[in-house]
């Protein structure tokens, strides 16, 4: 069994031992299937600036007709975006900023100021702050990269919509919690806060799975 998968196996034992709430729910869920979702680091910061307030199906169209037009064969690669010009890109259907965002992030690969190698090596909060200062890149972007491209295992997203609303669903009868209740309660999953998350995701909304 690859080392991941041991870890996030070790994750589930841990959340179950040490949270009664969350040992129901991955008992109703089974195993985490985190260790399956690893992604290219660059295509998938590219797809979250493309995937930014649009519908799935809106960005997966643009997407498309991104790596066509850049001759892009299973995913993106610095060089195409840096190569790229901005009408290229906008010809796409991308819009204005969207087209600046990813010339900027392929120059910035390509050229090497934003270095794969070296972001796995920082911790999680230095690595979100280095991609947080990238245009089009947030903080809540910076820790889904984090969760699923590097699948670092203590993350928890207060940002991120689905994530609390699982909380208020499993610890307050779906009514919303505080920002200091919901640290309180999340603090006792460290460190495989990112293993939570991926169970709170599915009690949010079973059926539509974001990222997972």
């Amino acid at each position: 069994m690859p080392r991941i998968q041991e870890q996030v196996r070790d994750a589930e034992r841990h959340l179950a031992a040490v949270d009664p709430v969350m040992a129901g729910v991955i008992a109703e869920h089974g195993p985490c299937g985190l260790a399956g979702t690893r992604r290219d680091p660059f295509h998938t910061l590219c797809s979250s600036i493309i995937s930014q307030q649009l519908s799935s199906r809106a960005a997966d169209t643009i997407q498309t007709r991104v790596m066509a037009a850049l001759g892009a064969l299973k995913r993106l690669e610095p060089a195409q975006l840096a190569q790229a010009t901005h009408e290229q890109l906008r010809s796409c259907g991308l819009s204005n900023a969207k087209a600046k965002w990813l010339k900027h992030l392929g120059d910035a690969a390509a050229g090497g100021t934003l270095d794969f190698v070296a972001l796995k090596k920082l911790d999680d909060e230095t690595a979100i702050e280095v991609l947080d200062a990238l245009p089009g890149i947030g903080r809540w972007t910076a820790e889904m990269f984090l969760m699923f491209a590097l699948l670092r295992l203590d993350l928890f997203a207060m940002d991120d919509v689905g994530l609390r609303r699982g909380v208020n669903m499993l610890y307050n009868k779906g009514k919303p919690l505080s920002d200091a209740r919901t640290l309180k309660i999340t603090r006792k999953w460290a460190p495989y806060r990112t293993v939570a998350s991926w169970y709170l995701w599915r009690v949010a909304d079973p059926v539509n799975e974001i990222w997972v």
